[in-house]
This record gives C-alpha cells, structure tokens and sequence, in this order.
C-alpha cells in the first residue's frame, strides 16, 4: 500500500503538516448540514451562517447552531483520528490543519491543530469578546440566543461565517507548518477552496513530499507525490503501524 519511498522519507522527516477536510470528519458521521430534515431543509447554509443574519434574526441562527450542537456533540473520533494522534507523538514537528469545525482532532487527543474555520464547541459575545463553553451554553434546553453574563451581548458560535476572514493566528501557523514541512498530508478533503488549498502547493514549493489520502482523486493527485485512495479511517491506523515499524 506505501512505497518504499514514501516509508523512507517518513523515517527521515522532521517535520510533518497535515490538511483535513469534511471527508475524515463523514466517516465519524458528521453530516454537511446542506441537506437535514425537517425544517432546516428549508433554508441554505450561507442563508444562516452569516453575521448578518445572526443580527437580524438570532432565535433562528442559533436555534440551527444549537441542533448542528447537539449532533455534534453526539459523535466520535473515528481510526483515522486517532491514529493522527498517536503519529504526533512519533514527531518532534506535528501540525494538524483542519477545515472542520467538529473539535474530533482534539477529542481524539491530538495537540497541535490550527482551526481554520473555527470550533463550533466554543462561543463568544460579539460585544465584550467573552468565551463561553458548549457545556455553559447547551446546559439550557431553552434554544434562544444565548446572552452574555457579563454585558448582556448576543452570544455566537466561535465559527468563520460566509463573508468573514480566516483567523489570522491560525493561518499564519498553518502557513508556517506548510513552509516547514517535509511532508504534508491532505486527507480528506478536494483541496480547491482557497485560501486552505493554497497549503499544499507551499509545502510542494518549499520541497515537501506531497501525500494525497482521499476517496476519490481530485485535482491535488496530479501533483500529489503519493496518492492513497480510499478511507483515511482504514488507511491513516496502517500507516500508523508502518510507521511505528519504521522506528523500531
């Protein structure tokens, strides 16, 4: 399943930087949130997850953020997140990069993760910039918008809305960790959404060795040095155990 290249330079890198996208996090069942049932269908992402819909219509935001909240809150790191975990600890470098907002990387115990568009298990007011906890906001079954204890401001997910910027902390590390890298992962994900799908080209620029693990080939694999197709919950625990041989 992994050439004798892609093992060698596994053994000799330094520093490692992996993009995850919306795939590793489908095979734990997190769902898209563009097709649910019930009411929701109604409505389309970008029609909810904006600012200025939050402004003109809290009740209805945070009521969809709370039910995305809870089916979050219900589901599990799977394999692939996990065995991500255990590589860190392998490496002296180790970044994970995610597009997702589930929080799984750092459940599954995972420490270094730049958050490119968020967490959706944290909140914070948008007037004082206090942050509050799911376990603070969802300990309340009334779904209104939360206000804040301290200036009484609406309080919102901790998430990148359509029309906001990334946050700018977490790019700049998750430039560096691509710059760094001797080899960068993207897992999971078509990796043609920028500013994120610019990472894979400076970590190819900058002369990392590119590893693709998808489903499906996307337009990354033509440049991708190695590509591995199929599940990253399958295939990330065996090259885990690849790479621990490596060591021995």
């Amino acid at each position: 399943m992994f050439s004798e290249r892609f093992l060698t330079k596994l053994r000799n890198a330094r520093s490692i930087a992996v993009l995850t996208g919306a795939g590793i996090s489908a095979e734990s069942g997190v769902p898209t949130f563009r097709g649910d049932d019930g009411i929701w269908k109604k409505f389309k992402s970008e029609e909810l997850a904006n600012f200025d819909a939050f402004i003109q219509n809290p009740e209805l935001v945070w009521e969809w953020y709370w039910h995305r909240k809870q089916i979050i809150a219900s589901i599990r790191p799977n394999p692939g997140h996990y065995a991500l975990a255990e590589m860190e600890k392998l490496y002296n470098c180790f970044a994970i990069i995610t597009q997702n907002i589930d929080n799984l990387h750092r459940r599954a115990g995972s420490k270094t993760v730049y958050e490119l568009h968020g967490n959706i298990e944290r909140n914070y007011c948008i007037a004082c910039g206090k942050y509050f906890s799911n376990e603070e906001i969802l300990q309340s079954q009334d779904k209104k918008a939360p206000r804040c204890v301290t200036c009484n401001g609406l309080v919102r997910p901790d998430v990148v809305w359509f029309g906001e910027l990334l946050p700018q902390d977490a790019w700049n590390a998750s430039e560096r960790a691509a710059k760094r890298a001797d080899i960068f992962f993207s897992i999971g994900t078509s990796a043609i959404v920028y500013p994120a799908a610019s990472l894979p080209e400076i970590a190819k620029n900058e002369g990392a060795y590119l590893v693709e693990i998808n489903v499906e080939a996307t337009e990354l694999s033509l440049k991708a040095d190695e590509v591995i197709l199929g599940k990253s919950g399958e295939i990330l625990p065996k090259l885990l155990e690849a790479i621990t041989l490596q060591f021995q």
